[in-house]
């Protein structure tokens, strides 16, 4: 086969060179790279100017197996135990950044037991403050921005993912009693009408709460439908069952 190079582009000269391996289905040392244009960004966006390389095969391609790439393994929860270094350092985390939010606040220290055999007992970070309303935001989602800020700083301070949860004045533990006692309404609901229930909009952690409310009824099946923020739970009867 010809071993004539060929050009690619890349916002980095490392970007350039990836698009042509993999365009090419070559390993790194395969080929011979020649460094056309290491490209600019510009001032402003202006002038802005991509990478230019250009790649010759060494070898026939097909003389050398194209790498099999390999999936990255899930990321390792761990649990936080009492009085663990984990503790402190998500209570301390949190309380700065309710303080840079302009909160005063109380953080209380609790742990939410499994929902499943297969889960583990969670670090519950409780907000005890005024104002909660604002903290919590509409459907939860200005706590559940908090919360995803906050297993970032904490997840990179301790080098590990944390398995906690941010909370304010008992809020989620409210809503999910409240979500279960729909859960169990709608389900009767369904049966009696034989018919599909469709339940509110709701985001990833309260459908979570509800399929496993339901998961254990023989009478009913639930699912997920709808995308992004419009997505619910379906409440759907099982024929033949009472």
């Amino acid at each position: 086969m010809s071993t004539e190079g060929k050009i690619f582009f890349g916002e980095t000269v490392d970007a350039a060179i990836a698009a042509g391996l993999a365009a090419l289905r070559l390993p790194r040392e395969a080929v011979e790279i020649e460094i056309l244009d290491e490209g600019s960004r510009g001032i402003l966006g202006i002038g802005a100017r991509m990478a230019r390389v250009r790649l010759t095969p060494q070898v026939a391609p097909e003389a050398i197996p194209a790498p099999v790439p390999t999936p990255a393994p899930a990321p390792t929860v761990f649990p936080v135990a009492p009085g663990s270094t984990a503790v402190e350092v998500a209570r301390s985390t949190l309380a700065d950044l309710l303080q840079h939010l302009g909160y005063s606040a109380e953080i209380r220290v609790r742990w939410a037991g499994p929902a499943t055999d297969e889960e583990m007992v969670t670090l519950v970070l409780d907000i005890q403050t005024a104002g909660a309303d604002t903290l919590i935001g509409p459907r939860g989602e200005t706590l559940a921005a908090l919360q995803h800020i906050l297993r970032l700083l904490v997840n990179r301070k301790m080098g590990y993912m944390v398995n906690l949860v941010v909370d304010v004045q008992g809020y989620k533990e409210r809503r999910e009693q409240n979500l279960r006692r729909l859960a169990e309404r709608m389900a009767s609901q369904a049966v009696r009408s034989g018919r599909t229930v469709y339940l509110e909009p709701m985001p990833p952690y309260e459908r979570r709460i509800i399929h496993l409310a339901l998961r254990d009824r023989p009478d009913v099946t639930t699912q997920s439908v709808g995308e992004g923020n419009r997505r619910r739970v379906t409440i759907i009867p099982r024929v033949g069952k009472e």
